[in-house]
């Protein structure tokens, strides 16, 4: 059983005591606080919805890969009869980790420190020296098995939470479902992953990397300006306008999930010519600039046929780009220019696994639709390289100053300053815009990260 966790920390303070709701300001001291950590993974990692990956990483019986929910170490495999199951990588006998490498394939994980035997579903085969049962008798074998997280698949993309009374992953996306289905639902294929994920260890706390995830667009300005020098970001940077794809935009939010949706006609102009990109039809829009790898006639009327007509009318428009789903996935679906000159385009998902107050794992997945040609699957993958994943020249600057604001959270002065977000745009829902979440139209100001700190105080306040 988990311990009970005490609300209120060793000096006194109380959770709610680190948020100042009215002022929008948060402690800096969320960002290290051991004991604030602790709580976290009991409130916050065993209780939500949480990505694992995707299906396509374990196509066959007896496939798994190893992942994290928190700090727990979890074994995602598929059956015999193609379900997924996420059971805890740790021996119920004497604590051992089950499966020690990273993937793999098995009809059974078997523990090497005394060989009990699990299933790919999680259930006690057996341990050795049957006979002398030396698994004991006070537990029947069917209670033996490893302690199994409930799964959900979301468009092959694969959640779990420990919490069995959860409600379903859809009430935790709320209407930002609406967006994320553009990304993952747009073809009858489906996505797949471009290779084993990249994993990086930061010094940082995950809620650095998790808060900015929410659409902040600000740090563009300063943190990102080498990117419009060097021509990543097309434009010259000389005015705000060649900011626009990634300060202006519409901002998306709903229970600490959160999207920004790019303005397609801005990021057109940029990297590809002056083209009147304003008078084209949403279909022409479409073809000009289609998402990430659909570049097949195929592909096109899938998409078409799948997707709403807002839906569509979001993607021809301004459609999402960067974002982050609660508690610690990060989105990014870009434009890129090819060292040929020609346009390319990636999509890739991050988890943020935290480790330690200040430590987290920054593991990066690259997609494509399953059905695209193989050529293009690899010049969107060469595209999603160059600006995310451990060599990413974007993630390069973000991975920067998250362990600066880990280190300042230490200090005894430093842990007392506040985390402010006060530049308010408000609800503006452009004309023709669906109706789904809660819309912020213009200059990327705080309010979409400003909700995922309200979805953050209701979960560690509950």
């Amino acid at each position: 059983m988990l311990r009970k966790v005490n609300p209120v920390l060793s000096d006194g303070t109380r959770i709610e005591d680190l948020f100042n709701l009215e002022t929008r300001e948060v402690s800096l001291s969320t960002m290290y606080d051991p004991e604030l950590y602790q709580i976290e993974m009991e409130k916050i990692f065993t209780k939500v919805w949480l990505f694992l990956g995707h299906t396509s990483e374990i196509p066959n019986s007896g496939d798994y890969v190893v992942r994290h929910m928190g700090e727990d170490e979890v074994i995602v495999a598929r059956d015999r009869k193609g379900d997924v199951h996420v059971s805890l990588n740790v021996c119920p006998h004497r604590g051992m980790h089950i499966c020690t490498a990273e993937s793999g394939n098995a009809a059974v994980h078997k523990c090497i420190y005394h060989g009990w035997a699990f299933r790919n579903d999680g259930s006690f085969v057996g341990a050795p020296l049957e006979k002398e049962k030396m698994h004991g008798e006070i537990y029947p074998k069917e209670k033996l098995g490893l302690k199994k997280a409930r799964v959900q698949l979301y468009h092959g993309l694969i959640f779990a939470t420990w919490d069995q009374d959860a409600a379903p992953l859809e009430e935790q996306l709320g209407d930002m479902k609406f967006y994320y289905d553009i990304l993952f639902g747009k073809t009858e294929g489906g996505l797949e992953v471009l290779g084993p994920p990249q994993r990086l260890t930061i010094n940082a706390n995950w809620k650095t990397a998790g808060e900015q995830s929410a659409c902040d667009g600000f740090h563009t300005l300063t943190l990102h300006r080498s990117q419009i020098d060097i021509g990543n970001f097309g434009g010259d940077g000389d005015s705000l306008d060649d900011f626009a794809p990634v300060m202006n935009g519409i901002n998306v939010a709903e229970k600490g999930n959160a999207l920004r949706c790019i303005s397609a006609a801005s990021t057109f102009r940029m990297l590809i010519g002056s083209e009147d990109f304003d008078k084209l039809s949403d279909e022409e829009r479409l073809k000009k600039m289609p998402p990430p790898g659909i570049v097949t006639d195929q592909l096109f009327n899938e998409m078409k046929q799948r997707l709403s007509p807002e839906q569509l009318h979001v993607v021809s428009v301004a459609p999402p780009q960067v974002g982050g789903m609660f508690p610690n996935v990060n989105i990014l679906f870009i434009y890129a220019p090819l060292p040929d000159g020609t346009l390319g385009s990636g999509l890739l998902i991050h988890s943020i696994n935290p480790k330690a107050p200040d430590k987290f794992q920054w593991v990066t997945w690259f997609f494509a639709e399953r059905d695209t040609p193989e050529e293009v699957k690899q010049a969107m993958r060469a595209a999603a390289v160059q600006t995310g994943g451990t060599s990413g020249l974007i993630e390069q600057d973000d991975s920067d100053t998250w362990p600066h604001m880990t280190d300042a959270a230490r200090g005894g002065w430093g842990r007392t300053e506040t985390l402010k977000y006060q530049a308010i745009g408000g609800i503006n829902r452009p004309e023709g815009w669906p109706d789904k979440a809660n819309v912020y139209a213009g200059l990327s100001k705080d309010d979409a990260q400003w909700h995922w700190w309200q979805q953050y105080h209701e979960v560690m306040t509950k």
